[in-house]
């Protein structure tokens, strides 16, 4: 493992080291999906470890305990994360959204996207004895929102009584989802988007193709974007974003039965940014998402009402919220785009 982190992160790393020398027990790093926040906090974690530490905060890479680190096998670290992850090596991945970008081998049973209380008191053993070293015990935990509630319960009381010697770090995409008690019992530390040219720059520096079209279209996530572009598949966004250009009773439910295997947050999103784009241009002339429609989102923008837009953007961000766990993804889809081809009529 590295010590590198991205670019964009250069000054919340060094903002961060500012802590160290009144260590709080658990740090909640928070911000946009695909950005890189589960690789910060185990950068950070690997230098909370290290047992000769840079100046700069980082690992030396060098030591017995960054051996053990790198092996992923270190006495005094864990990393709690859901199963479907557990294929996916430590990046960001995890997060989340940034969930979204990754894959899972398949199996018979699909591996659980909630990080279980099981997790949780697997945890008691290893707070509970002396640490290898005589140095710190580090817990690393993404997506936070992934927690269930016996999970979150389980890990409040935790935080409550923290054991000595003890550092959560736990990252989130969307502090919304989390026990307002759990949020208290942290220490926030937002980890910001980068600039569009900053991500830009990056992704063109590894070589990835129309960069600029996939960084938009994930929403500035450099890393998103890069996953999604190494699959080099615009297949089923260009179904719904065809949908969401020509809208029509007949064609939202012929998508939903195409589309319904993909995931539902994933195209919940895609909807959102849309909607985003159409509202941007009807209202300021700009398109930030989906500049490649701008023909089609500028003849939608001059017939829909202003009303029924900020309906059916309030539509969608209510939808985001349950499109984890929908009773029926086929059923949920056709009423989503049944809605929006509505509100366009």
């Amino acid at each position: 493992m590295s010590n590198s982190i991205y670019p964009w992160q250069e000054s919340s790393w060094t903002q961060l080291q500012q802590l160290r020398q009144r260590m709080p027990h658990a740090i909640l790093f928070h911000g946009a999906a695909g950005i890189g926040k589960s690789d910060f906090i185990e950068r950070f974690a690997q230098g909370l470890l290290c047992e000769a530490v840079l100046p700069d905060g980082h690992a030396c890479g060098q030591c017995a305990s960054c051996g053990w680190f790198v092996q992923q096998n270190h006495p005094d670290y864990r990393r709690v994360r859901p199963e479907a992850l557990e294929d996916e090596p430590a990046a960001e991945g995890g997060e989340e959204g940034d969930a979204e970008t990754k894959k899972t081998a398949k199996s018979a049973k699909a591996p659980s996207k909630d990080i279980k209380i099981e997790q949780i008191r697997n945890l008691a053993d290893f707070m509970n004895i002396s640490t290898h070293r005589q140095g710190l015990r580090v817990v690393v935990l993404y997506p936070a929102e992934a927690l269930n509630m016996p999970a979150s319960n389980a890990l409040l009381k935790t935080l409550e009584e923290p054991p000595p010697g003890t550092v959560f770090l736990l990252a989130s995409n969307s502090l919304d989802r989390l026990l307002p008690t759990i949020l208290s019992r942290c220490r926030k530390f937002a980890l910001p988007m980068p600039s569009h040219a900053e991500a830009l720059a990056w992704l063109k520096a590894q070589g990835v193709a129309d960069a600029d079209s996939w960084l938009r279209e994930q929403g500035g996530a450099p890393l998103a974007a890069m996953a999604q572009a190494e699959t080099g598949n615009r297949d089923e966004l260009e179904v719904l974003l065809q949908l969401l250009a020509r809208p029509s009773v007949e064609g939202a439910l012929k998508v939903a039965d195409k589309l319904q295997k993909v995931p539902l947050s994933a195209q919940v999103s895609w909807l959102q940014r849309w909607l985003y784009d159409l509202f941007s241009y009807k209202l300021a002339g700009n398109i930030r998402y989906y500049p490649r429609y701008q023909k089609e989102l500028a003849g939608l923008a001059d017939k829909i009402h202003v009303s029924k837009l900020l309906a059916a953007i309030k539509g969608a961000n209510e939808r985001r919220a349950t499109s984890d766990h929908p009773l029926s993804p086929k059923l949920f889809l056709e009423d989503m785009l049944l809605d929006y081809a509505a509100c366009c009529a």
